[in-house]
């Protein structure tokens, strides 16, 4: 099923597999949440991306509908990457693509029917992904890989920003280059959790080009700098396996 993106959003060629950087919502002032949403667009970010918890799947309560409604209203043409941490998301799905939302990530673990939501996500003609936590094996997204653009591999405990790289999502975005190349896909590969200088060229080498990063981005002296910097350091490695 081919999907159509609007003309007016930032698409990804991903046959490029090229190195994008997500900066992360969760980690900015929650009181300039507008304002964050200018500077992470102007500083050179490839989209926005943000967290929706819901205090069940996950131990925390993030934000809804109504914040991705504002970043859209803020930044309309700046890619909004919607990650739904929740137990059920199938039932949040037109919600969210009503508020807004371009790229929309469910768990492979959520309590309903995966296929029929990613597929569902499909239908109503934005890019669809899959998300894994870090206690689940790669194969357990393999029933699912071409029928998403995109899968997004938890680097740390999900529910709360700030935490440290866990070193054991690199051999499962390995196995997920791997899968992606002998399978002859072309889904994104996006990593999520204590993205930093010295963990993007690791998960760059291992396969990933999107890198999700809240804290190093908001919390650094210079946005635009700490972005450019990150870009800079996961592009001069190559990836796992690949050829030139």
């Amino acid at each position: 099923m081919h999907h159509v993106t609007p003309s007016s959003v930032k698409t990804f060629h991903r046959k490029e597999f090229k190195i994008r950087i997500f900066p992360s919502l969760l980690a900015a002032d929650y009181g300039r949440l507008a304002e964050a949403c200018r500077k992470a667009q102007e500083a050179g970010g490839d989209a926005l991306h943000l967290d929706i918890m819901d205090g069940v799947f996950v131990p925390n309560i993030s934000m809804g509908p109504e914040v991705v409604r504002m970043t859209k209203r803020e930044t309309p043409h700046f890619h909004r990457h919607v990650h739904l941490m929740l137990l059920h998301p199938d039932l949040y799905i037109e919600r969210f693509i009503e508020a807004g939302a371009n790229t929309l990530l469910i768990h492979i673990e959520a309590a309903c029917d995966v296929k029929g939501a990613l597929l569902e996500i499909r239908r109503r003609g934005i890019r669809a992904g899959i998300t894994l936590n870090p206690e689940t094996p790669a194969e357990k997204v393999f029933p699912v890989l071409d029928q998403v653009e995109e899968v997004l591999v938890m680097s740390v405990c999900p529910g709360y920003g700030g935490q440290r790289f866990m070193p054991e999502a690199l051999p499962k975005i390995r196995t997920l280059w791997r899968q992606r190349t002998e399978r002859s896909l072309s889904f994104d590969i996006a990593v999520d959790g204590g993205i930093d200088l010295e963990t993007a060229p690791l998960v760059a080498e291992a396969g990933a080009n999107l890198l999700i990063a809240g804290t190093s981005i908001f919390g650094a002296p210079d946005i635009r700098t700490a972005i450019s910097s990150m870009r800079l350091a996961a592009e001069k490695v190559r990836p796992h396996g690949e050829e030139g």
